[in-house]
C-alpha cells in the first residue's frame, strides 16, 4: 500500500535563514521528493512568518500553508498570533486524519509540539507513526511525547533540497521502500532510474552555454586593458582566465548533481584545484564533483548521518576529492589536449589563412543546421577564448552566421517577396543583431528558397575568406555593434561583418525580386 505522509512545521528560527523564508520552495522540494519516493502527501500545515521565529512577535506578518491535493497553497494571511489560531484548527483536522489511519508518517520542520502541532503530534504518538525532521528543540519535545522519530537533524549547513532528501530517505528506509532523489524537477525511483537521470544530466554543451557569460566578461576585461590609461586591466584579464575553470566546474557540479547550493560549493572547491587543467580540467572536475555530491549524500544518509553532516560531507569532501584528482593526475593531460586543439587551429590557419577561413565559412551553416555547432564548434570557440579572449571560429560565427542572417533579414524588410515577410523579418533582425541569439530567424527564408539558402552559404564563405585575409579573431556572443571592439582587428572585423551581410542582402533581394516577378 502507498504510504501517506503529512508535513507539519514552520519557517523556524535558524531554518528561516536556510530556506524557511521561502515556504514555496521548501514545501515544493518536499512534495517533489515525496512523489519521487512513490509516497502520497495527505496534508500540510506550515506557518511561514516574515521573520525568524527567534525574533518574531505576535504582530509579525505570517501565512498558513496547507495542501489542496495538488500543490501547497496559502489559505490564510495575518499576524503571527492570528495565523497560529488558524493553524490550531488545521492541527485538529490533521489529528483527525491520523486517528482515521489516513496518515502513516510525518515530516517535521521546526514544529511546535506544545502549540500549533500539539494535537497532531499527540495523535501520531498514540498511533506510533514514523516521523523525521529538523529542529533540535522541537524534535526533542516531539520525542518526549512518545513519537516514533526515525531520524533527526539540525538545519545548519543544509538546503531545502538536502533536507527534503534526508527526510524522505529516512522514511523510505524505515518502510523499506526503493527511493532515489528527484533532481531538477524530475522523479526517479530505483537504482536504474537514478543512473539514467544522472547520465542524462552530463552535457558539455549545457555546461558551456551556461558558462558563456563568464567568457564574455573575460573578453571585456581584455578590451578594457587596451584602452589608454587602463593597462592595469591586463592583470584582471589574467585573473579572469584563471577563473574560467572555476566557473565551468561550478556549473558542471550543479547541473550534474542537481543538488543546488551544496553542489555549487563542491564545484568552486574543485574549480580552484582545476585551474592548471584549464577549461577541460574544470569541466571534468565539475562533472566528477557533481557525481560525488549525490553519491556521498546518499551514502551518508544510508549510514544514518544527520542531514547537516551529510550535507557538509557531500559538498566539502566531494569538491576536495574531485579537485585533488584533477590537480594531481588529470590537469597536465587536460591542458595538453586544450593546447593541442588550439595548436591544430593555428597550424591550419598558418598554412593558408584565406583557404582556412573560406572553408570554415562555407561549413558554418551546414554545421549549425546539422546539429554540430553546439557539439563541436562552441567548445572549440571557448577553448580558443580561454587563452586570448577571442577566437578564429568566434569571428567565423559572427561573420558567417550572425551577419549573414542579418543580411537576409534586411533584404526581406527592404525588398520582401511578400508583405508578410517584412513583419516576420523585423523582430528577427532586431533580436539577432542586439542579442546574437536568433540566427535561426533566417531559416524560413532559407528553407523556402534554394537561392537564398545557397546565398547564405556563399556569403558565409566570402566572409570567412575576409576573416582569413585580415587574420581576424573575435567573438559572436555579444551585440553586433560591440563585436569589432572585442577583436584583434577592429576595422578588419567590421569590414568582414559588413561584407558577408552585404552579400547575403544582395543575393536575397535578387532572389525575392525574381520569385516575385515570376509569380506575377
Amino acid at each position: 500500500m502507498t504510504k501517506k505522509v503529512a508535513i507539519l512545521g514552520s519557517s523556524g528560527g535558524n531554518l528561516y535563514n536556510l530556506g524557511g523564508k521561502d515556504p514555496a520552495s521548501l514545501l515544493g522540494e518536499m512534495v517533489r521528493q515525496i512523489k519521487g519516493a512513490g509516497m502520497e502527501l495527505t496534508a500540510i500545515q506550515f506557518i511561514g512568518a516574515e521573520a525568524s521565529m527567534d525574533t518574531a512577535k505576535p504582530d509579525t506578518k505570517a501565512a498558513l500553508w496547507t495542501w489542496n491535493g495538488e500543490e501547497p497553497k496559502v489559505v490564510f494571511r495575518g499576524t503571527l498570533e492570528e495565523v497560529n489560531r488558524e493553524a490550531v484548527l488545521e492541527d485538529e483536522r490533521i489529528a483527525g486524519l491520523i486517528d482515521e489511519d489516513k496518515v502513516d508518517g510525518l515530516i517535521l520542520a521546526s514544529c511546535d509540539p506544545k502549540g500549533a502541532n500539539r494535537a497532531a503530534l499527540k495523535a501520531a504518538a498514540d498511533k506510533k507513526l514514523a516521523a523525521t525532521g529538523t529542529g533540535g528543540t522541537s524534535m526533542a519535545l516531539a520525542q518526549s511525547m512518545g513519537l516514533n522519530v526515525v531520524a533527526v537533524s539540525g538545519t545548519t549547513g543544509t538546503t531545502n533540497r538536502t533536507r527534503a532528501i534526508a527526510n524522505v530517505f529516512a522514511l523510505a528506509k524505515f518502510w523499506k521502500l526503493s527511493y532515489r532523489p528527484a533532481m531538477n524537477g524530475g522523479v526517479t525511483a530505483g537504482d536504474a532510474g537514478e543512473q539514467g537521470s544522472l547520465l542524462s544530466r552530463i552535457s558539455v554543451r549545457g555546461i558551456l552555454m551556461a558558462s558563456l557569460p563568464g567568457f564574455i566578461a573575460m573578453a571585456l576585461t581584455l578590451i578594457l586593458s587596451k584602452v589608454p590609461g587602463l593597462e592595469y586591466f591586463e592583470k584582471i584579464f589574467n585573473i579572469m582566465i584563471d577563473a574560467l575553470p572555476v566557473i565551468v566546474a561550478t556549473v558542471a557540479a550543479k547541473q550534474v548533481s542537481g543538488m543546488g547550493d551544496v553542489a555549487i560549493v563542491a564545484g568552486v572547491v574543485t574549480g580552484i584545484l582545476s585551474v592548471k587543467g584549464g577549461l577541460i580540467g574544470g569541466i571534468i572536475g565539475g562533472i566528477i564533483a557533481g557525481i560525488l555530491v549525490q553519491f556521498l549524500l546518499l551514502k551518508c544518509l544510508k549510514l544514518n548521518f544527520p542531514a547537516t553532516t551529510a550535507n557538509i560531507v557531500a559538498g566539502g569532501v566531494a569538491g576536495l576529492a574531485a579537485g585533488l584528482l584533477i590537480y594531481l593526475f588529470i590537469a597536465p593531460l587536460a591542458e595538453a589536449v586544450g593546447n593541442g586543439i588550439r595548436y591544430v587551429i593555428d597550424w591550419a590557419f598558418s598554412i593558408h589563412p584565406v583557404l582556412c577561413g573560406g572553408l570554415a565559412g562555407l561549413l558554418i551553416w551546414p554545421a549549425i543546421m546539422g546539429g554540430m555547432y553546439h557539439a563541436a564548434i562552441l567548445p572549440i570557440i571557448l577553448l580558443e577564448m580561454e587563452k586570448t579572449g577571442n577566437s578564429f571560429l568566434g569571428a567565423i560565427d559572427m561573420v558567417g552566421l550572425v551577419m549573414v542572417s542579418a543580411g537576409i533579414m534586411a533584404a526581406n524588410i527592404l525588398a520582401p517577396r511578400r508583405q508578410d515577410d517584412r513583419a516576420l523579418a523585423i523582430p528577427g533582425l532586431f533580436i539577432n543583431m542586439a542579442f546574437r541569439t536568433f540566427v535561426e530567424a533566417a531559416y524560413p527564408f532559407m528553407f523556402s528558397n534554394k537561392v537564398v539558402m545557397a546565398g547564405a552559404i556563399l556569403s558565409a564563405g566570402v566572409g570567412g575568406v575576409a576573416v582569413g585575409y585580415f587574420n581576424v579573431r573575435g567573438t559572436a556572443y555579444v551585440p553586433s555593434i560591440v563585436a569589432p571592439t572585442l577583436s584583434n582587428n577592429v576595422l578588419g572585423f567590421a569590414f568582414c561583418m559588413f561584407l558577408s551581410a552585404f552579400c547575403a542582402f544582395c543575393i536575397t533581394a535578387a532572389a525575392n525580386r525574381f520569385t516575385k516577378s515570376k509569380g506575377e
